[in-house]
């Protein structure tokens, strides 16, 4: 069996966000890659690779997957966090294109085989205004997609309603939640005027409600019969989707933001949600994913891992495979990659029809070209002093609101 010699880290995209995982074995020209990226934090996720987790990998065998795994979990003896379950989920994720190449079959069949021919997925409409909006919609839905996310005036809500004088900060950063609450749904009602009750409508609210305007929205949505309304509550404050269950039947997909098993479980195991929203290298990577969409087929609950616009093409691909051979999948959300972003990933997953189609070759089926990954960078781009927190909503009042 080929032994880890070495684990590499790649930084790519234009401002170096992406962080691909490229797994070395002795066995000649047999590698793997993951996905390892974070957006806010990729050197946190490079140097928990390189100084915490390489050291303790080299040497072992490549094809036992879930003792790495666990070998991964315990190494810094405190786990379940944001930065190690990224990093483990790229190292994880390269295991497993290991193992496919070895195998000589796509990482799908080794999960029990493909149970549909092709991945269903979403796609993001956006407008400034209603009317940029409806286009959006109007474009996608002659794409294929059956399923479209609507925002309007700002990603989850940023910046959506700014009432002329309310407030002392920018309209990007202001969210005034009696407006949206209002807005919102008023959107869907004319969408669905437009388009008819067959389309799929999703909406990202991106956790930025109190409990009750989450109880409140969701039941104001129900006429429109969204395919499901994304993340309303914090996480710290999933206890509520009891209460927003007991009041409307909008489906809800939670947990963008969850990273261990003890924030998902409860919510599935009690029936509270109905799509769970993980990102699989967060998640830990295909082999914890692989058991949450048991347990979700057992209870019930249907799987639409994350996909926003900072992920990588290696990510989409690794979910794309769990899509391909899981009886649990509802619908995959989708990012469209730039050309020269795709000439860096060869193999990379094929978007037709509103449906992503995977490589037939072994592993992954995706690869790295590392100079195209280089060009993507550039020379300009210090990745010592990369910086990009997180922007910030507030409050009319300038009250800081807490995804």
């Amino acid at each position: 069996m080929a032994k880890i010699t070495a684990v590499r880290c790649i930084r790519t995209r234009h401002d170096g966000s992406w962080v691909i995982v490229k797994v070395m074995t002795d066995q000649d020209g047999l590698y793997g890659i993951g996905s390892a990226s974070d957006v806010y934090q990729p050197g946190a996720v490079v140097s928990i690779i390189e100084e915490l987790l390489a050291p303790v990998l080299i040497g072992r065998d490549a094809s036992q997957i879930e003792d790495v795994w666990q070998t991964m979990y315990t190494s810094g003896y405190w786990r379940n966090g944001s930065t190690l379950h990224t990093a483990m989920g790229g190292i994880d994720m390269a295991l497993w294109d290991i193992k496919g190449k070895e195998a000589g079959m796509p990482v799908y069949q080794l999960l029990g085989g493909a149970v549909r021919s092709a991945v269903p997925c979403y796609a993001h409409a956006n407008g400034a205004t209603y009317e940029q909006l409806e286009e959006e919609v109007h474009a996608f839905q002659e794409q294929g997609f059956g399923v479209i996310r609507c925002q309007l005036g700002g990603y989850g809500g940023g910046g959506f309603v700014s009432p002329q004088g309310s407030s002392i900060f920018p309209p990007a950063n202001l969210f005034d939640e009696a407006s949206y609450i209002t807005a919102i749904p008023d959107m869907f009602e004319k969408l669905r005027v437009r388009f008819g009750m067959n389309l799929g409508f999703t909406h990202d609210v991106h956790e930025h409600l109190t409990p009750s305007g989450a109880v409140s929205l969701s039941k104001a949505l129900e006429p429109y019969r969204l395919f499901f309304v994304e993340d309303l509550l914090q996480s710290e404050h999933t206890s509520w989707y009891r209460r927003v269950k007991e009041t409307s039947t909008t489906p809800q997909a939670v947990g963008e933001l969850f990273v261990h098993p003890q924030e998902w479980l409860p919510l599935v195991q009690e029936r509270l949600i109905d799509f769970v929203r993980m990102r699989v290298s967060k998640a830990g990577g295909i082999t914890p994913c692989r058991k949450i969409a048991a347990v979700c087929e057992a209870f019930g609950v249907r799987t639409a891992w994350q996909e926003g616009g900072e992920n990588d093409p290696v990510n989409q691909v690794a979910a794309a495979h769990l899509d391909m051979a899981i009886m649990s999948f509802g619908v995959q959300e989708i990012n469209h990659f730039r050309s020269g972003e795709k000439e860096a990933f060869p193999g990379h997953a094929v978007l037709e029809n509103g449906h992503l189609h995977l490589s037939d070759k072994p592993g992954l089926g995706i690869d790295i070209d590392e100079l195209q990954a280089a060009a993507l960078l550039g020379n300009q781009v210090s990745l010592k002093t990369y910086h990009n927190p997180y922007k910030l909503d507030r409050k009319p009042d300038g009250t800081l609101i807490r995804p």
